[in-house]
């Protein structure tokens, strides 16, 4: 059986008009048309589903169970051109959004809301990680845009800069720096450093800023997660340095932070796209309200500041 969506179409206003005349004119369409599709599902389904005469239209059982049909597959057909309609307006769809965890904590959940108010049958995918994960989610075509440290320049990607977020000593409550309303980078490599592991940008950044001041800290301590390096810093059992963002996942432990100067550092954090690539619909949308938030001024957390 191979009945098209104009037969089923057809039937389903004439059965419902209970005429042929009537239904016609719903479909715009001349009513010699619309005899031809009713008789040409018919042949299709080898039964007869309308008993007619010069006055009425009158549904045989086949046509009764035809009719459910039909109103299921023209359902079904418009929900689904409507779902297109969506997407390729960019108002559905799933936009795919790498990045840091600290900005999927912190910078991220503000932009989604007011994309999702503006969109909400569209989804947001998040993939967060360190920083060499995430560019890799861009460049595989995984994710559609990253939002993450500068990195290494590429020719396959293209950075449009978003925040600068500057480094702030971490220290354990009622530590001797603790009282300062700054703290030199070469004061905060005298004491016990606590590290977030090697394959992170904060790690990566502060590690340079140590070489740059001539200061070799080897950690008293490392973990992969901040939030065990804030647990640690907490205790007691030393220092640390980590950009504004990060703070707040850093947990409610019993610690002082203080903006870190000598050098004033700054993690500068991009929107990574790959290069000569269109952006799909849903995800410009996403980038629209992340440039309007930052055009408004929207508030962002102390020591952080748009690029």
């Amino acid at each position: 059986m191979d009945a098209t969506l104009r037969q089923l179409s057809a039937y389903a206003a004439v059965a419902r008009a209970a005429s042929f005349t009537a239904a016609a004119s719903q479909l715009h369409v001349s009513q010699s048309s619309l005899s031809r599709a009713v008789a040409d599902l018919e042949r299709v389904l080898g039964a007869q589903l309308l008993e007619r005469d010069t006055r009425n239209v009158q549904l045989t059982a086949a046509g009764t169970e035809a009719l459910r049909i039909a109103d299921q597959i023209l359902g079904a057909h418009r929900a689904g051109m409507k779902e297109l309609e969506r997407f390729l307006l960019g108002e559905s769809g799933t936009v795919a959004v790498a990045t840091l965890p600290s900005v999927a904590a912190v910078l991220l959940p503000r932009v989604i809301s007011d994309f999702r108010g503006r969109r909400p049958h569209a989804a947001v995918r998040i993939m967060d990680g360190p920083e060499r994960p995430v560019l890799d989610h861009v460049t595989s075509g995984d994710a559609d845009f990253a939002i993450t440290t500068a990195g290494e320049p590429s020719a396959q990607l293209e950075h449009l800069p978003l925040v600068r977020d500057r480094f702030v000593a971490v220290l354990p409550s009622g530590h001797a720096l603790a009282g300062r309303a700054e703290v030199a980078w070469e004061d905060l490599a005298r004491h016990p450093f606590l590290a977030v592991g090697q394959d992170s940008s904060v790690r990566r950044l502060a590690d340079a800023t140590f070489a740059q001041i001539d200061a070799r800290v080897p950690p008293a301590a490392e973990a992969a997660s901040v939030a065990t390096v804030g647990g640690l810093v907490a205790a007691g059992l030393g220092v640390s340095a980590m950009p504004a963002l990060v703070l707040p996942l850093l947990g409610t432990g019993d610690f002082v932070p203080a903006p870190l100067v000598r050098p004033v550092v700054h993690r500068r954090l991009d929107v990574v796209m790959r290069a000569r690539r269109t952006v799909p619909l849903a995800a410009r949308g996403f980038l629209d309200t992340l440039d309007a938030l930052r055009e408004e001024g929207g508030s962002l957390p102390e020591g952080v500041t748009w690029a």
